[in-house]
């Protein structure tokens, strides 16, 4: 397999160009050039099957001859220690935990794969890697636990001040070594932005070899398939007549992207549901056929604050830019702050569960849109309840246990840089620190 950007699908790369460059010169994101049949692969895996020996398998049928069956072993097993979880709500809802991992968030998972996977490539390598990421929540903490003490990378983190939650903001900015937090005077789409403007600079590409840890990267994308096909291959689906239906939480709409990818493979799937806090520019495409990207509004479910998805550029690339089609498999639905509110208190009352403000949107969306049908439906929980303590406790009156990894950084000293929202901000204090 070959990988091309969407921008331009004449030119090719290999596996380890794609991640390695992150974002394609031409500003685009890097995309498989063939849509492998793997629908009998899929199908083999039973409910006792891991991820790891799931991962282990699609890996080495889809990046093969590039990554050797071996080698594949190698990578899914030092990524994927930690497994997802299946919890029935309700008749035909089911949660799919995937908050189980070292930084108790959905991200844990690809960029886990991601980090085992450059490592694998630079330990053939006498080079290094610097890692530049922009987060808007989670994939800040994920990568930073993902890539600490990890030898030949540094990682260069970029969050907006003032807009992560408290606990969110101590997992990206108290490792140090060497993970650097800069904090930046903006929003999460300005945060992406300056990572771009980077990586189209000509002469920090020369000089420095950047890659990204976020979902613009294949090499993270493309492991979020796997939970996807794990929590069907966890189905009786001699009882359904129907794949499941997935609600997914969706800000930069790389988790989303990753479920298409597996049912384009073969999983079978009846739909998706993209769920969305009221930055809606997806939701209104798919009824409207316009996109209207704009700047973000602040919600509770702060890592879904994206007013221009990034990941959007792979579905239209996905579906070839046809909006009927993609209506057809993914139906857009927005929660407001205080149906997530609502959502949070509802869902404590009935079943004594936690549930943080992302996972509980999906839930409100799930209930909304596919409250009946043949189909069960499965609404993936991105984070553990633990990491929007003032939110959950304000909504059901109760504090969720914080699990150990979380309440060890809670005393930690913070180090970040705060720098202005600007591409030159970030360009200066790159040729300082590594040049």
């Amino acid at each position: 397999m070959k990988f091309a950007s969407t921008r331009n699908p004449q030119e090719k790369v290999t596996l380890r160009e794609a991640v390695f460059r992150g974002l394609a010169p031409d500003g685009g994101l890097y995309h498989p050039d063939t849509v492998p049949a793997l629908g009998s692969l899929i199908e083999s895996f039973g409910p006792g099957a891991s991820t790891a020996e799931i991962g282990e398998a699609l890996t080495a049928a889809l990046f093969g001859p590039e990554i050797s069956p071996e080698a594949a072993g190698r990578i899914c097993r030092r990524a994927f220690t930690f497994e997802p979880a299946l919890v029935e709500l309700s008749p035909g809802l089911t949660i799919l935990e995937l908050f189980h991992g070292p930084s108790c968030a959905f991200k844990d998972f690809g960029v886990s794969f991601l980090a085992a996977l450059m490592e694998e490539f630079l330990s053939q390598e006498a080079s290094k890697a610097l890692i530049l990421t922009a987060t808007s929540g989670d994939t800040g903490s994920a990568v930073a636990r993902a890539f600490h003490q990890r030898e030949n990378i540094d990682v260069v983190i970029l969050y907006p001040s003032g807009r992560v939650s408290p606990l969110q903001e101590k997992q990206l900015t108290t490792l140090g070594g060497n993970i650097t937090a800069l904090e930046v005077k903006g929003s999460f789409d300005d945060c992406q932005a300056m990572v771009k403007e980077a990586f189209v600079d000509a002469e920090l590409s020369a000089r420095l070899r950047l890659t990204s840890a976020n979902s613009i990267n294949l090499g993270r994308l493309v492991p979020q398939a796997f939970y996807y096909v794990f929590a069907a291959s966890r189905l009786d689906m001699s009882r359904r007549k129907k794949g499941p239906v997935f609600c997914v939480p969706s800000g930069n709409f790389g988790n989303l992207t990753a479920g298409v990818m597996a049912w384009q493979w073969g999983l079978p799937v009846t739909g998706f549901i993209a769920a969305t806090n009221i930055n809606k520019t997806v939701p209104e495409y798919l009824k409207s056929g316009l996109y209207a990207p704009r700047a973000s509004v602040r919600t509770l479910s702060n890592a879904m604050d994206v007013g221009d998805p990034s990941n959007f550029e792979r579905l239209k690339t996905i579906f070839g830019g046809d909006k009927e089609k993609m209506a057809a498999l993914i139906t857009g639905v927005y929660i407001t702050d205080e149906e997530t509110r609502e959502a949070i208190r509802a869902v404590y009352a009935e079943a004594k569960m936690f549930l943080d403000p992302h996972t509980a949107l999906g839930i409100a969306a799930a209930r909304r849109v596919a409250p009946h049908g043949e189909a069960p439906v499965i609404s993936l929980a991105t984070a553990h309840p633990g990491k929007f303590l003032e939110i959950v406790e304000e909504a059901t009156g109760s504090l969720p246990p914080l699990p150990e990894s979380l309440a060890a950084v809670l005393n930690l000293p913070k180090k970040s840089v705060l720098v202005d929202n600007t591409g030159s901000a970030l360009k200066k204090f790159l040729r300082e620190r590594f040049l």
